[in-house]
């Protein structure tokens, strides 16, 4: 068992995912504060002032029957229950940021990736002995068969 395990955990794929999964928890957080810090507070201003994470509504009043509260910490601190929909919508929009980022780090890996586009030819096989020749021969150096002229370019 500790061989399987040994084997699991060292192989390439294993390792990747770890890598990614840490790397991911990283760039989460730069697009948390990109999302906070640099995107919210224009869309608030575009807004009005509208802060999303301060939005909520009062489900069942604090223990002293006091509704009107400011943010949901001070709701919950009176042990009032609120419904946290400014926080769900700040977390799409995270989300959203978060995929669309992804999205073109991947393309862009890929695109790093894909292979060279393939060069042209520089041998050819022999139609009567299926020997590799240069792609200009003209007559075969092995069996001494003539082949055909090469495609002009």
């Amino acid at each position: 068992m500790w061989k399987e395990f040994k084997e699991f955990a060292v192989k390439g794929n294993a390792i990747d995912l770890a890598v990614g999964v840490i790397i991911g928890a990283a760039f989460g957080g730069i697009i948390t504060s990109l999302v906070k810090d640099i995107l919210m507070p224009p869309i608030g201003l575009l807004t009005g002032g509208l802060d999303f994470s301060n939005k909520f509504i009062v489900l069942k009043p604090g223990a002293d029957g006091m509704t009107n509260f400011s943010t949901p910490a001070d709701a919950v601190a009176h042990k009032a229950i609120t419904w946290n929909y400014g926080n769900f919508i700040t977390l799409v929009i995270n989300f959203v940021i978060v995929a669309v980022c992804i999205f073109l780090v991947v393309k862009a890996v890929n695109k790093m990736k894909r292979p060279a586009p393939n060069a042209a030819p520089v041998s050819k096989d022999c139609p009567a002995c299926a020997m590799t020749i240069p792609i200009k021969a003209t007559r075969c150096p092995h069996c001494t068969s003539e082949l055909s002229q090469p495609p002009a370019r």
